[in-house]
């Protein structure tokens, strides 16, 4: 094999690497634990940028092993994959950097380092995964290494949400297991492909496959937080900041859509997707998912909880892009898979910098947090804002976009959810918004730290500050070649092409 065959697996060891030497350190070797940190994303970021290059110009990565007789294990860089891997690489490097000034004065940070590199292996395994067999390896991977993320407080409602993370996890993966091992049984072991494999698919086996399509949805469904299946999400934001921001940024949210998107995509194929009847079924139940988390988030007192039942909403836009029937919608969909990660980890950047430093988890206790942290509230502003799709912003893009497919794929009826949607989210991040800045603070703040001339620790301060500027950044730039929107209509353009 080539060295190109082999740059998966780098990408994938360098988190796994890390672990392994993470795991191994003593708690109070804290530069050399930062410094593992740091450079594993970094060396993995590198990887990804070649990779992404080379994608584009058409080389081809990966290796493939035989497991048993008729299942291989397959790591695979594609246009998908990689879309997938980017955002993943970029944002973990940012989510080490917060979580290394989060996490400063807290006990058993090797263990916690350890999970969370664990976890971005599982979730570039998931991005990398040629076929649903490998796929579903990483995808239990991931279950297993965010529980320690999830439970990490040690209290008591920490262990709570962390066995209602199991409990939902656990039986979706069951589910999905099942699923997998039905197709299996039907068609054997199926690559990830572009144009799917069941065009030409016989009409014997068509109610199979309709079957089988409901099983890997509701398995891939619960870690996408698609109703009824969300339940666990609110409940896990016990979690730490940082451990949020992945959840619902970069790995587990995100790893439930995109399998939705493989499936799709790459195993049944948009056109035998639409000839079996299943898309509109499932565009149904993600506008009622969209619709159903923001109008949850209205009722939130708790900054956290509003913030997760948002991800509720914001990560059906994905599912729904998927299920307009051509390119415009398709490419709203995917780009939302980026959009809405470089805005929602903004937004719990900026949740944690609030309760790091000011003792702030309920929204009545964010007025006037604005002249007290403009950095912060700056960048949560901006985020809001791209949630709402003010314009020129990421959230704008993706809303222009899925609203352009619709209309191509003459569904009217997803403009009025959009529409819908986008006031459900201005009528509760405005408040927000509005506390921060125009009202006065309600007398002391529950708890405040300084931490020299900055409004909080430096290592919290950037993140969030260069994730805002992201969020302006590849909204204004969207015509560009690799912007997030370019790259989506590249993969749309080869799954629709003849």
């Amino acid at each position: 094999m080539t060295l190109n065959a082999w740059l998966p697996v780098f990408a994938l060891m360098t988190s796994l690497v890390a672990a392994l030497v993470i795991f191994a350190l003593p708690e109070k070797g804290y530069r050399l634990r930062t410094a593992v940190n740091l450079g594993a994303a970094l060396v993995k970021l590198g990887l990804v940028v070649v990779m992404v290059w080379g994608v584009f110009r058409g080389v081809d990565y990966g290796v493939s092993f035989t497991m048993v007789p008729g299942v291989a294990f397959a790591l695979k860089a594609d246009a998908l994959s990689m879309m997938f891997a980017t955002l993943s690489a970029v944002l973990w490097l940012l989510t080490t950097v917060y979580a290394v000034g989060y996490l400063e004065d807290s006990p058993n940070r090797s263990r916690f380092f350890g999970f969370f590199s664990l976890c971005v292996a599982s979730t570039m395994g998931i991005a990398l995964a040629g076929n649903l067999f490998t796929f579903f390896l990483f995808y239990e991977m991931l279950t297993l290494s965010t529980y320690p993320l999830v439970v990490h407080r040690g209290t008591e409602k920490a262990l709570k949400a962390g066995r209602t993370y199991l409990i939902y996890t656990l039986t979706g993966g069951a589910v999905l297991l099942l699923a997998i091992a039905w197709l299996h049984g039907v068609e054997g072991d199926l690559p990830f492909r572009e144009g799917g494999h069941f065009i030409d698919a016989d009409a014997d086996i068509h109610l199979s496959l309709i079957l089988i399509f409901i099983l890997l949805v509701a398995g891939l469904g619960v870690k996408a937080a698609v109703f009824p299946l969300h339940g666990w999400l609110p409940q896990a934001m016990v979690a730490p900041a940082p451990v949020s921001a992945l959840l619902h940024a970069v790995a587990v949210v995100k790893a439930g859509a995109f399998g939705i998107v493989r499936v799709v995509y790459n195993i049944y194929g948009i056109e035998a997707s639409s000839l079996l009847g299943v898309l509109e079924p499932l565009a149904w139940l993600a506008a009622f998912t969209m619709l159903y988390g923001s109008v949850r988030a209205l009722s939130q007192v708790a900054l956290k909880r509003l913030l997760a039942f948002s991800t509720v909403s914001q990560v059906s836009y994905i599912i729904l892009g998927v299920c307009l029937f051509g390119p415009v919608g398709a490419a709203g969909g995917l780009v939302h898979l980026l959009h809405q990660g470089i805005m929602k980890i903004t937004l719990f950047f900026c949740a944690g910098n609030y309760a790091e430093t000011l003792g702030i988890h309920r929204i009545d206790d964010m007025d006037g947090a604005g002249r007290r942290m403009p950095g912060t509230s700056l960048a949560f502003t901006i985020g809001a804002f791209g949630m709402i799709g003010v314009p020129p912003l990421a959230g704008f893009i993706t809303k222009w976009t899925l609203g352009s497919g619709a209309l191509a794929a003459n569904m009217d009826w997803v403009i009025a959810v959009l529409v819908l949607s986008s006031l459900l989210n201005a009528a509760y991040f405005l408040p927000i918004v509005h506390r921060l800045w125009f009202r006065e603070p309600n007398g002391s703040w529950p708890r405040e730290r300084r931490w020299g001339r900055l409004e909080t620790n430096a290592w919290l301060f950037w993140p969030p500050l260069l994730t805002a500027v992201m969020t302006v950044v590849v909204g204004v730039l969207a015509s560009l070649p690799f912007s997030p929107l370019s790259w989506a209509e590249l993969i749309v353009l080869r799954e629709y092409s003849p």
